[in-house]
């Protein structure tokens, strides 16, 4: 029976966080606060250690100070709400809990989650031995399916918080048509209305994905134009027009939707370990946040889990 590999699980802190937050009815303590964000990011925590077995662990957030592509795009995420404050004065209980699990937090001032968590998959490439080591990305943001290769996946929650999906490159062929490695191509002719990058106005997904297909990338697409001897049969003159209406908007929307994967740290795969974590600590957290249910769940701690899923595997190899 082949060896199961060992795993690297990347959390992106500020999409769990505002998924938990968004997901749950409101929970407050003794002290009236709020802290569903905080006890849906528990819950995320247990379900990482029971669903995934990572050998390896980091939660990667946000900073709260502009980036380069508000430089780059001064309309970048302009049309989203502010933070709620019943959010954002949860960020902190969150930073707490991460740290009393023993998982160690990753920020970078003007760089986003994804970047962190981009450029920690390549370096854990680079660093690929004779230990195979697979990278699982959790997040409920589309916009890492770019990062999905033959050895990164993405753990993607569904109905809440409740269940996850494992997205590999055929689930995203699925989902969005085109395979990862055109997803930034994808963004950069169609926009993002969440992040608020036009693309090309008027190049729908059916058009962008059919450009795609042809053209191969937003470069393609451009240098055919530039040459100036056809190949746009069947897409129509106002499909051209737009296209090169909108060429410096698609090169930046490109730009925008590309995740970076050169943030100025160093993984040290050592320091990522999974450790066991002190439960009276974590104990003492959930009863300060009234988290009851939770404190009953501790015995579901990343080494029983493994224990548990070495039980199973010993099973399963009785049967071969």
């Amino acid at each position: 029976m082949e060896e199961e590999k060992k795993r690297l699980v990347l959390v992106d802190g500020n999409a769990i966080l505002h998924r938990a937050y968004h997901a749950l009815p409101p929970l407050t303590n003794r002290s009236g606060e709020l802290t569903n964000a905080v006890y849906g990011f528990a819950s995320m925590l247990f379900k990482i250690f029971s669903d995934l077995h990572p050998e390896y662990i980091v939660v990667a957030f946000d900073t709260p100070g502009p980036n380069f592509r508000h430089q780059e795009f001064i309309g970048y995420k302009a049309n989203r709400p502010r933070i709620d404050s019943e959010l954002s004065g949860q960020i902190e209980k969150v930073h707490e809990l991460v740290t009393a699990f023993n998982i160690p937090i990753f920020e970078v001032e003007g760089y986003e989650a994804d970047d962190i968590i981009a450029t920690i998959a390549k370096q854990m490439k680079e660093q690929r031995n004779e230990e195979e080591t697979e990278t699982i990305i959790v997040t409920g943001d589309k916009d890492l399916m770019q990062l999905v290769d033959e050895r990164v996946k993405l753990y993607m929650p569904t109905r809440g918080l409740s269940e996850g999906q494992i997205v590999g490159e055929d689930e995203v062929i699925a989902k969005m048509g085109i395979p990862p490695d055109k997803i930034v191509d994808y963004k950069g002719l169609v926009g993002d209305p969440s992040d608020n990058y036009p693309g090309v106005p008027g190049i729908g997904p059916k058009t962008a994905t059919e450009l795609l297909k042809r053209f191969g990338s937003v470069e393609g697409i451009y240098t055919k134009m530039n040459e100036g001897n056809g190949g746009f049969n069947g897409f129509g003159e106002s499909t051209i027009k737009k296209l090169a209406e909108g060429a410096e908007s698609a090169v930046l929307s490109k730009k925008l939707a590309t995740i970076l994967t050169d943030v100025p740290i160093k993984l040290k795969l050592e320091d990522c370990i999974a450790k066991d974590f002190d439960k009276e600590k974590v104990l003492a957290l959930f009863k300060e946040l009234g988290f009851r249910s939770l404190a009953g769940r501790l015995g579901g701690s990343e080494a029983e889990s493994r224990d548990k899923k070495k039980q199973k595997d010993e099973r399963q190899e009785k049967l071969f």
